[in-house]
């Protein structure tokens, strides 16, 4: 471990969309520093088979898209854990193509897994983290929350709004000795490529996309600040990419 990275041994974090991509690599690498982590996910073996003995980690297994449960579920998490100091919103999906042509109820559930289960977790876990007077909440947005594309709209939208939750509840929770920060990936060459089948244009080039391994590296960074510092807003581009 680098001497660079804080030691977060005693630390509690929730990691969501857990089993693989941007989150498996985040969950990754919050144990390697010691920390005890929650991975959530629909399918959290994905993760802990790959774990090596005696880490500190607990998988849980939760869709973040039924959102009516999702509130009271982590708050059982907290529960189980005896607190949380991290939370990592990184559940999230894609849709492509053009808004005339999409069903609201594809709308309805982008918008429920990318800005209503981040509320939800965020109400769930914020009461502890106001009681200790500390904590770290991440979320993962996009460079699609800063810049608009094409065919894009529903993820874009969903991602603009995230961008501003985080900035708002960032200032709410400032005084409570909270940090509240986004992370803006360019394309990462994840999973979810593979969940969107022919609408994936061909000349997505997913070579010169950057690595989970980049953003999760980048997301630890963010961890790892001053308690007195705080960037609010990380945007992070592959050097050879748009998006």
């Amino acid at each position: 471990m680098s001497d660079t990275v804080k030691n977060l041994t005693g630390k509690k974090a929730i990691v969501t969309g857990a089993s693989s991509g941007i989150g498996k690599e985040v969950a990754l690498r919050l144990l390697e520093s010691g920390a005890q982590v929650s991975l959530l996910s629909r399918h959290p073996d994905r993760v802990l088979n790959d774990l090596p003995v005696g880490c500190k980690a607990k998988g849980y297994a939760i869709d973040l898209g039924e959102i009516s449960q999702v509130s009271e579920k982590i708050k059982a998490i907290v529960a189980d854990m005896g607190g949380v100091d991290i939370l990592i919103n990184n559940a999230g999906m894609a849709y492509i193509g053009e808004l005339i042509d999409m069903p609201l109820a594809e709308w309805q559930k982008l918008f429920d897994l990318n800005l209503t289960s981040v509320f939800q977790c965020l109400q769930a876990t914020l009461p502890t983290m106001r009681s200790q007077k500390s904590g770290t909440i991440i979320n993962v947005a996009s460079i699609a929350a800063k810049q608009a594309f094409p065919n894009w709209a529903a993820y874009c939208a969903s991602k603009f709004a995230l961008l501003g939750l985080t900035q708002a509840i960032a200032l709410e929770e400032q005084p409570h000795g909270i940090k509240v920060m986004s992370i803006c990936p360019g394309s990462v060459d994840t999973p979810l490529w593979d969940t969107l089948g022919d609408k994936v244009p061909p000349s997505f080039n997913r070579s010169a996309m950057l690595r989970p391994s980049d953003v999760a590296a980048s997301i630890m960074t963010l961890i790892n600040l001053p308690v007195d510092a705080i960037i609010s807003n990380l945007v992070l581009m592959p050097n050879n990419e748009t998006f």
